[in-house]
């Protein structure tokens, strides 16, 4: 397969960003892979492995005649590299991001960019709890949703080279409205993931459950709450307040529904218990049935090395 872009520039190089790095290295989709770290740790670590072909002390350095910049870092920290690397952008390619939230993300970076630069925002919804250089791998995004919310002014072709690399990594991509893509995320990503802290801190004030105890029973539904609450807390701590209206939104009705249940089981309503697991049990079945899961029992989530 020849290359989609010559150059690929990847701003924040951890799970996402290098996993796209071993994904376009794979199937040839990029002529040369750049990058930049913060850290001059990460940044010697990327060099090690060989994650990127040049690694660069700066964002402004790693755009440089980049046909097609990613920016994989906080969505917090979106606005300070979109005004450094603005003047360094070659005319008429695209940036694109991988943060979970889009209406933020949009403001933050689209009023820095210049004429002739094509911004599209994207968001994968694939990852793991790991983090960091070493925990990207090439199937990440194989059969896994990209969902890219391009402004109304979008170029069309810009936006067809960007979903043609995104399926040439194994993703299947959909496009919405930034607005609705962020409600959508609070109720299948984000609203989880803030009870699955809520329920490990739950867990750490419950003086009367040893850590040993806790531990000892997580083959049990602790373990995946333990699993989504080891994700990096500085990327979900600029989720929740960039998507702050969506998450309350969604934890409101959640809280609604938690009423409901505990006035069931105070009542002993075996019947409305049994009807509500019912109706929710299913919607584990559509997701097995869509792909983006297995019936196995580690659920499909294989050790990342």
């Amino acid at each position: 397969m020849s290359p989609i872009y010559d150059k690929v520039a990847l701003i924040g190089l951890g799970l996402i960003a290098g996993s796209m790095a071993h994904a376009m290295r794979r199937k040839g989709l990029a002529g040369t892979i750049a990058g930049h770290a913060r850290t001059a740790e990460t940044r010697e670590a990327a060099q090690k492995i060989g994650l990127v072909d040049t690694v660069h002390a700066s964002a402004a350095e790693a755009v440089q005649d980049a046909d097609l910049v990613v920016l994989a870092v906080p969505v917090g920290a979106m606005e300070a590299v979109a005004r450094e690397i603005a003047p360094h952008l070659k005319p008429g390619c695209t940036v694109t991001d991988v943060g979970s939230v889009k209406q933020a993300v949009i403001e933050a970076v689209a009023p820095h960019l210049p004429e002739g630069v094509h911004f599209i925002p994207g968001h994968p919804l694939a990852g793991t709890e790991h983090s960091g250089p070493y925990s990207g791998f090439a199937t990440l995004f194989e059969n896994r949703w990209w969902l890219i919310t391009p402004l109304p002014e979008a170029d069309a072709d810009a936006t067809a080279r960007l979903r043609a690399l995104c399926e040439g990594m194994g993703a299947n991509v959909d496009e919405m409205d930034a607005a609705h893509h962020d409600l959508v995320l609070a109720v299948v990503s984000h609203t989880p993931h803030l009870i699955a802290y809520t329920m490990v801190g739950v867990a750490d004030h419950l003086r009367r459950v040893s850590q040993s105890e806790v531990i000892k029973y997580s083959a049990s539904g602790f373990r995946d709450f333990t699993r989504i609450a080891a994700s990096d807390p500085t990327m979900w701590r600029d989720v929740f307040l960039t998507n702050k209206e969506a998450t309350l939104d969604i934890l409101g009705r959640f809280t609604e529904e938690l009423f409901m249940l505990q006035r069931a089981i105070r009542m002993g309503d075996g019947e409305q218990l049994h009807d509500y697991f019912s109706r929710t049990r299913a919607i584990r079945r559509g997701i097995i049935e869509a792909g983006q899961d297995t019936a196995a029992p580690d659920f499909g989530r294989s050790k990342v090395t």
